[in-house]
């Protein structure tokens, strides 16, 4: 009797020993991505960022049409008619009708036309205008940019969490199986009980239902991750293995609305806006511009082309040289409704702007509260996890002399993966708010190059 008890002693031993094996699962030979990695992919595949740059190059066009108003209008112009019929006219001449023919069966032209701009405000505002239409839409690429830096970013430390939590429940389960597999060889030599070992089955069977809850959610959110990426779903991608450090650092300190991209589209926004209304002005200015026209003529019996004076054809050419001025005096008042119309949209723009401040001021505030709160809860949660530890090696320590059940010990086993969890839960709550802040201080950049 008393030998049996020794070797019940031993093995109850050799379960708390199992209990304190931690192994992680085998990493995958698939290349690990980073959060760099992640983001550039993104904007290099992402429609949003595809788009944005060709919205950019479209601008470039832009400028391009406003300057060629301020350059020469060339044009070339070429005909032939064939008149079947031609007009007669009767003209007297010293009291005797006359009848003449006006012109002859064939007729042909070629001229070319110049026209250049000497004086158009509506030409020179709109080569302004485009230059600060590229840059509205770069600062709309940024914009659009920062917003992709959000999502993959969210996504990414999604994963990673979610990942670190199966690692857990896969360490807990490897731990649990150890102590199963030696409470049956007990339950077989008959040195415990068969209830010992069905609650240690009821509680593997319930890690692995819990893992594998966890296993779709790490494929799920892998998923949701190459889509912000723009990779193909099927990809397989690893994440970079790399820990978390929380940076309270960020909270300190001011932030600078003007940093924020979406107040910089919006005071761009508004520099168009009094470009156009400039633009709307610049119908109450004269304009000035020189013209220039050289033609070509050509007309006789015979088709003109190929045909010269011998072959009945008379070819002649023509000139001018002209100055247009345009002085607009009345428009029945559309020109000044249309500046006040412009007017009402800059004063409508100006609240937008405000608003605008206002809600970024609330994000910031919100965001810097969000990570004070996430840096004091993972400070809890990394306690609790130390707390757990402490408990689950004294329950080891106490069900090796006896002094505690297989149930106490199964139950900090619950505990410590409980708290492991809450702990990676609340990093990630801790991320979410840092990218957050990082958005509110106009810093999403840094994401990129750290």
């Amino acid at each position: 009797m008393k030998r049996k008890r020794i070797t019940a002693k031993k093995l109850k031993i050799g379960i708390a020993a199992a209990f304190m094996i931690f192994s992680f699962s085998s990493v995958s030979a698939q290349q690990q991505v980073s959060l760099q990695e992640a983001i550039k992919q993104a904007l290099q595949n992402k429609a949003e960022a595809k788009k944005a740059a060709l919205q950019v190059k479209k601008a470039e066009y832009k400028i391009d049409e406003a300057k060629a108003g301020a350059l020469p209008q060339i044009s070339v112009a070429g005909g032939v008619s064939y008149n079947p019929i031609i007009q007669e006219t009767v003209v007297e001449i010293m009291g005797q009708r006359n009848i003449f023919k006006m012109g002859q069966p064939w007729n042909s032209s070629i001229s070319a036309t110049l026209n250049q701009a000497l004086f158009d405000q509506r030409v020179f505002i709109g080569l302004k205008a485009a230059k600060s239409t590229r840059e509205f839409y770069v600062l709309n690429s940024q914009l659009t940019n920062e917003q992709i830096i959000v999502n993959v970013a969210t996504a990414y430390y999604n994963v990673f969490v979610q990942e670190e939590n199966l690692k857990t429940l896969e360490t807990s389960y490897k731990n649990t199986e150890k102590v199963r597999n030696i409470i049956k060889s007990l339950v077989d030599n008959g040195l415990a009980k068969p209830i010992d070992l069905d609650r240690t089955n009821v509680q593997l069977t319930n890690i692995a239902s819990n893992k594998q809850k966890l296993i779709n959610g790490v494929e799920l959110a892998k998923n949701s991750l190459k889509f912000y990426m723009g990779v193909p779903i099927d990809s397989p991608i690893e994440l970079e293995e790399k820990s978390i450090e929380p940076r309270p650092e960020l909270i300190a300190g001011q932030i600078n609305l003007d940093n924020r991209s979406e107040i910089k589209v919006l005071r761009k926004q508004m520099e168009l806006l009094q470009f156009n209304k400039k633009a709307t002005e610049a119908f109450l200015y004269p304009t000035v511009s020189l013209q220039a026209n050289y033609g070509w003529y050509g007309m006789g019996t015979k088709f003109p082309w190929f045909n010269g004076i011998n072959n009945g054809v008379n070819w002649s050419d023509a000139a001018s040289i002209g100055l247009n001025v345009n002085i607009p005096i009345f428009t029945g008042g559309a020109t000044k409704s249309k500046i006040q119309q412009a007017e009402i949209d800059i004063q409508d723009l100006n609240q937008d702007i405000e608003n605008t401040q206002l809600s970024l001021n609330l994000d910031y505030k919100n965001a810097a509260t969000n990570m004070e709160n996430a840096l004091i809860n993972i400070q809890s949660m990394k306690d609790n996890v130390a707390l757990a530890e402490k408990v689950q090696a004294n329950t080891q320590s106490n069900y090796q002399y006896g002094l505690a059940t297989l149930t106490d010990l199964l139950d900090t086993d619950n505990s410590l993966t409980e708290a492991k969890q809450n702990y990676a839960n609340a990093l990630l709550d801790y991320k979410q708010a840092e990218i957050q802040l990082m958005k509110a201080r106009g810093e999403l950049n840094t994401l990129q190059n750290p």
